[in-house]
């Protein structure tokens, strides 16, 4: 079974930090790692791979601080690793981005299945998966909680919130999964070391044969307009009094805010 899952590099959400006087964020600094979501994915392929053999590839396309991110999906058993790195693809959108993975998948070579997070922990717009499942012309499954073979295919639960439907499909496919298939491992110290030692390529925008009127900014079909923080109204409301009534004065306020119930 050869397995390509492809991961997005983030900004770790915990640590960023909202301007007061502007709600912008502040991105600086804030370090990089994958999301959840793409772990889950890394997580089912490497499993597959323990079960049927094979090999796992990860598939990232960010900045030059994939070098150090792409140690972690290593180290949780992906066998090699292909990089894209070049500032031509920086600013890229869904479509440019599953542009910029298909033909790296296609350069990769033979591959059995793919597999990617439903959507990222950023944007979360969920558009790539099947993006790159059209270009690459294969059948894509979506929401997928549970994910097993049969001969020449896959057979998936999918989670359509209500209810579960199962389906079928051949191989080679394109799998988008849910946070529910799996609980990533932690990688044990040997595996980080080992993780260094592995296979890493990295490939630019001419590697892939493409130019910045296809990926990037430059091709990129969206306008952030805005990228704020919600507006936080707060009452300043002052209570006063020894402690025993600034606590009555409190839980009164708390339950009329519907907060607290009495």
């Amino acid at each position: 079974m050869q397995i390509v899952v492809c991961l997005k590099q983030i900004p770790d959400l915990q640590q960023i930090r909202i301007k007061r006087d502007t709600r912008e964020p502040v991105l600086e600094g804030v370090p990089l790692l994958f999301g959840d979501m793409d772990k889950n994915a890394l997580e089912e392929a490497v499993r597959i791979v323990e079960r049927e053999g094979g090999k796992v590839t990860a598939l990232a396309l960010g900045s030059p601080k994939l070098r150090d991110t792409i140690k972690e999906a290593l180290a949780m058993g992906a066998d090699e690793a292909v990089l894209l790195i070049d500032p031509v693809f920086q600013g890229s959108d869904s479509r440019s981005t599953a542009q910029a993975l298909a033909r790296a998948i296609e350069k990769i070579g033979e591959c059995d299945l793919i597999l990617c997070a439903e959507g990222s922990t950023d944007n979360y717009s969920g558009q790539v998966p099947s993006r790159l499942a059209e270009i690459l012309g294969l059948p894509q499954v979506t929401y997928v909680r549970e994910l097993g073979f049969i001969e020449g295919g896959l057979r998936a639960t999918r989670d359509m919130e209500e209810a579960l439907e199962i389906v079928e499909t051949p191989l080679p496919a394109l799998v988008s999964v849910t946070s529910e298939i799996n609980e990533p491992r932690l990688p044990p110290l040997i595996q980080i070391l080992k993780a260094a030692k592995k296979p890493l390529q990295e490939w630019t925008s001419e590697d892939l044969g493409l130019s910045a009127h296809e990926v990037g900014k430059e091709a990129s079909s969206l306008e952030v307009i805005s990228n704020l923080a919600p507006e936080q109204e707060r009452k300043n409301i002052t209570l006063e009094g020894e402690v025993d009534e600034v606590v009555e004065q409190l839980t009164d306020a708390l339950t009329r805010e519907g907060v607290i119930a009495r």
